[in-house]
This record gives structure tokens, C-alpha cells and sequence, in this order.
């Protein structure tokens, strides 16, 4: 191992590789400890795997005590070709694999009752406390050569945090997901992957028309997000235009006004904003989202100002020269070159008016026809219905995210664009 570490790999860090191997070599030790004991009866890895795979029962996800298993000799095994050979690439596949064995002994952890209770490889009820020392430190030592391989790899220590805290962030969306398919109704289950899945969760929420109307629900907050997003960021586009191209007496006056009064929560005129409303007669109804929203919205100027003010002021001198107007400018200039700005701006108003919950379940009262999703979601949980909808509420949750997902996934770059040059500026 000494003459394996005074190697020079281009790529490769060797100091840490015989940490990487040696918590490679503690999680295959681990399966032969002790992993979990109930009523005085132990088992280790791999009989438990074992047994739960060959259980007549029938559980889901029988096969994961045997991946992590195979996962952590898998791991070890690269381990040792990597000591004897140092490859870039073989670090890397190492450090793929003990990713992988770390995300299966974390869902073990959580899904170890559902799957030791249904196989009956104990014959008493399992508990997580019941685990013995042979998980822990597989456990702990999966975390450790991912972390180690990933520095061997030279993989910065920034990737390796986000790396190991991704495999914790998985698990609420995992969760949520699982309950969304789960076929046996009800709050609270002493298990973490479902007896039963099924896709009825999602056909009860768009067909209990009678009791459930969330496809009206969804098109109600579809159309105040829509049309929020379009005439707030069309306002902040206009207010931040005026900010960062022009002068005018009072300009510093009204700009340290609006951030005196953005600091200031909105909750705190609800009430007031709702009796002016219900003198309106607008109170109870979608197109008051939207107006409030938008009286609203040259308060979030700040970010958008600060990317103009990076646009050189020279552009509109010269098109002024050409005999451009304010508008054209506006127009022509400014927003073709503000294009991650305003998808930017998009995308932080359709977010705040498609999750907005707050001044909607104020606004709205007992009005249910016109409900968002997030005030409709918040109705399935209520303590007398969350055990008849709690599983439509997840599947409701699901249905929500969709949207938001897509939109991150095709307009990311522009965010970060949008951010950058706020920063910058």
C-alpha cells in the first residue's frame, strides 16, 4: 500500500485512497455483524437478505437488503483494484457504486420495518432501534468511501457535501411520491414503502368531482399564476426600466420608499386588503389574486433593476442619437438583452402565485369551487378528512410539482443568468 501511495496519478489524489479502502473493507465487515436483533434473535447481513428475499410473503422490495449486499462487496472489490491499479476512471466508477450503496442503506433504514415485519424474518415487531452495530457502521461507512473516493477523485469537497446531503433531500420527495401510490388509505402507517400501490390516488383526484374538484382547483391557480406572472413581470420591467435608464427629481426618494415598505410582511394588510375587497365586491373571487398581486409587484424591482444597470447606458444614448423613443428602447433594446432577466422574473412570480397560500384561504373563505391547489390541498388535511384524503393529498402534492419541475428543468440556465447579472451588477 506504501508503494501504491507514493504513485503519481494524474487525477487522483493517492493520499486519500487507503482511507477510501479501509471504509470500503469496515462496510463488508459490517455484513457479517450482527444487523438487527429482535426477542434475543440475531441475524447478520447476509442471512437477513437472505431471508427476506426467500420469504414466501411476498414483500415489496424484498430484493434491497440483498443490493446492499452486493452493493457494499461490489464496493470493496473496487476498492482493491483501484490500491493495486489507480485509475481515474475506476475511481470514479468506485465512487458511483458507493453512492449507490449509500442511497440503498438509507431507504433500508427507513423501509427495515415494512420489509423485516412483512417477510417474518423476526418473529417479535422490528423497530429502527432494533438494528444492531453491523448497519450502523455499514451505514456510516458507506457515507465515508463515497466521501473519501469522491476526494481521491479530486472531486471538490463542495460536490461531496451536496452529493451526500442529495441522498438525504431524496427522501421526502421519495416519501411523498410512495404515499401518493399507496394502496392502503389512511394518515399514519408504521412503514416507509407501501403493502399495496396503485394509481387510483390520481383518478379519485380528478374524477371525486362531487367532494374533490382539484382539476378546478388546479385551472383556477393555472390561471392566476399565468396571468400574475405576465402582468407583475411586465409592471417590474417597466418600474426597474424607469429606475436604471432614467433621472428624475424624487427617483432615490421613491426607491427607498418601496424597500422601507417591502420590509414590512405582506400578511400584515391582509385584513385591510380583504375589506377593501369585499367592499369591491370582489372578495371570494380569482380576478382579486391577480389585481392584488399586481399593485403589488413594483416592490420586487430590486433584482431586475440590478441587471439593467449592467446594460451599458451607451446603447440608449445612441438609439436617442437615431431618434429612438423611451418605448422603443424599452423595447428594442433593453428587453432582448434582458432575456435571463425576464425569465427570471417569470418564473419568481408564477412560483409565488402557484404555491401563494396565505392571502388565498383569507380571501376565499368557504368558497370552495374557487380554491387553489395549495388552500384545496391544505382542505384535504384537515383533521376530519386526512385520513379519508391524505393519500389523494399526496398524489394532489405530485400533480402540483409537475409544473414548477418542467419549468425549472427548461429555464434553469436563464435563472442563473438572470441571478448572475443581478449580482454583478
Amino acid at each position: 500500500m506504501e508503494k501504491t501511495m507514493k504513485k503519481i496519478v494524474i487525477g487522483l489524489r493517492l493520499e486519500f485512497l487507503a482511507a477510501a479502502v479501509i471504509a470500503s473493507l469496515a462496510g463488508a465487515v459490517s455484513l457479517i455483524l450482527p444487523y438487527a436483533s429482535v426477542a434475543g434473535v440475531r441475524r447478520n447481513g447476509l442471512s437477513m437478505a437472505a431471508g427476506v428475499l426467500s420469504s414466501p410473503n411476498g414483500v415489496s422490495f424484498a430484493w434491497l437488503p440483498m443490493a446492499c449486499v452486493i452493493l457494499a462487496a461490489a464496493v470493496l472489490i473496487l476498492a482493491v483494484i483501484n490500491l493495486i491499479n489507480p485509475t481515474v476512471v475506476g475511481v470514479r466508477c468506485w465512487a458511483v457504486v458507493a453512492a449507490l450503496e449509500t442511497f440503498a442503506f438509507t431507504v433500508l433504514l427507513f423501509a427495515g420495518k415494512s420489509l423485516l415485519d412483512g417477510s417474518g424474518v423476526f418473529a417479535g415487531s422490528f423497530l429502527v432501534k432494533n438494528f444492531g452495530i453491523g448497519f450502523w457502521l455499514g451505514l456510516i461507512a458507506g457515507y465515508a468511501a463515497l466521501a473519501l473516493s469522491m476526494r481521491t477523485a479530486k472531486v471538490s469537497t463542495g460536490y461531496i457535501v451536496l452529493v451526500i446531503l442529495c441522498v438525504l433531500w431524496l427522501f421526502p420527495i421519495l416519501w411523498i411520491v410512495l404515499t401518493s401510490l399507496r394502496k392502503e388509505t389512511g394518515y399514519y402507517v408504521g412503514y416507509f414503502i407501501p403493502k399495496g400501490f396503485t394509481f387510483d390516488n390520481f383518478v379519485n383526484l380528478f374524477t371525486n368531482e362531487s367532494v374533490l374538484p382539484f382539476g378546478r382547483w388546479w385551472c383556477n391557480t393555472m390561471i392566476v399564476a399565468v396571468c400574475g406572472c405576465l402582468i407583475n413581470t411586465s409592471i417590474i420591467l417597466a418600474t426597474s426600466f424607469a429606475l436604471s435608464r432614467t433621472r428624475f427629481k424624487g427617483r432615490v426618494t421613491f426607491m427607498k420608499i418601496l424597500m422601507i415598505i417591502g420590509m414590512f410582511p405582506g400578511f400584515m394588510s391582509m385584513l385591510a386588503v380583504y375589506n377593501i375587497l369585499k367592499g369591491l365586491n370582489l372578495n371570494q373571487s380569482i380576478m382579486a389574486l391577480v389585481i392584488v398581486g399586481a399593485a403589488s409587484a413594483a416592490m420586487g424591482y430590486h433584482v431586475c433593476k440590478g441587471f439593467l444597470d449592467t446594460i451599458s447606458k451607451a446603447l440608449d444614448e445612441a438609439a436617442i442619437i437615431d431618434g429612438a423613443t423611451r418605448w422603443q428602447i424599452f423595447i428594442k433594446i433593453i428587453v432582448p438583452l434582458s432575456k435571463p432577466i425576464v425569465i427570471y422574473t417569470l418564473l419568481t412570480n408564477f412560483l409565488g402565485a402557484w404555491s401563494d397560500y396565505i392571502f388565498p384561504s383569507i380571501l376565499f373563505g368557504d368558497q370552495q369551487a374557487n380554491y387553489t391547489v395549495a388552500v384545496g390541498l391544505n382542505w384535504m388535511t384537515d383533521f376530519r378528512r386526512i385520513d379519508t384524503y391524505y393519500t389523494q393529498f399526496a398524489a394532489g402534492a405530485v400533480v402540483v410539482a409537475v409544473p414548477i419541475v418542467i419549468l425549472f428543468m427548461c429555464l434553469q440556465r436563464f435563472y442563473v443568468e438572470g441571478l448572475s447579472g443581478s449580482v454583478k451588477g
